[in-house]
């Protein structure tokens, strides 16, 4: 069995959502199991109250020492002034045991965000990030064209090559649009086939 990894950072729900859609589609190809995970926060549970976090997300907490267990990560994360959050930097950043043994060499690596605006960063942050997955060695993997929903301007909505995106609102107000999670979906679907081609070699 080809194994893939969602890993994600949520605040309020967003990532979440779009963690599960991508999970929906790498789970749908034939031989792939799928894990969904969360890092673990950094916030104190008081500011996260005073925030109105969402604190009843569903996937357990990961460690880094699992993310040698699988054949695909796909990490989602929110923009944080244009970057990943720094609970998403922080995690990788502890995991440089993975680095120095060649523990993630060959692994697909995708990612996937969220902003509060239409140019909020959802570009930049996953552009930032690929760095970071080519460091410990991944292959990376974005999400085509034939995610055709890229093409879509009738309503405001994320997504772009480089992987699917979602536009909260600046009090996250608006969840992800149906054209958000399919492109998501599909793009779990990508990462988990060519996951299978490579591990089967």
């Amino acid at each position: 069995m080809t194994k893939v990894l969602i890993l994600y950072y949520s605040m309020y729900g967003h990532i979440e959502a779009m963690a599960e859609a991508v999970a929906k589609g790498a789970a749908g190809v034939p031989g792939v199991t799928v894990d969904i995970r969360r890092v673990p926060d950094t916030v104190p549970a008081d500011v996260l109250a005073a925030a109105h976090a969402k604190v009843d997300q569903k996937a357990a907490v990961a460690t880094v020492a699992e993310l040698a267990d699988y054949d695909a990560i796909i990490v989602g994360a929110p923009t944080r002034f244009g970057t990943v959050t720094s609970q998403v930097r922080s995690f990788f950043e502890q995991a440089g045991g993975l680095w120095a043994t060649n523990k993630l060499v060959g692994k697909v690596g995708s990612v996937f965000t969220s902003s509060a605006t239409q140019h909020g960063g959802q570009e930049s942050t996953i552009l930032g990030f690929i760095p970071t997955l080519m460091h410990f060695g991944m292959v990376v993997v974005g999400l085509p064209y034939s995610a055709t929903q890229q093409f879509d301007i009738s309503a405001v909505s994320g997504g772009s090559p480089y992987g699917a995106s979602t536009i909260a609102g600046g009090q996250g107000e608006r969840q992800p649009s149906a054209n958000a999670l399919a492109m998501a979906e599909l793009q779990g679907k990508h990462v988990a086939e060519i996951a299978a081609k490579l591990a089967a070699k």
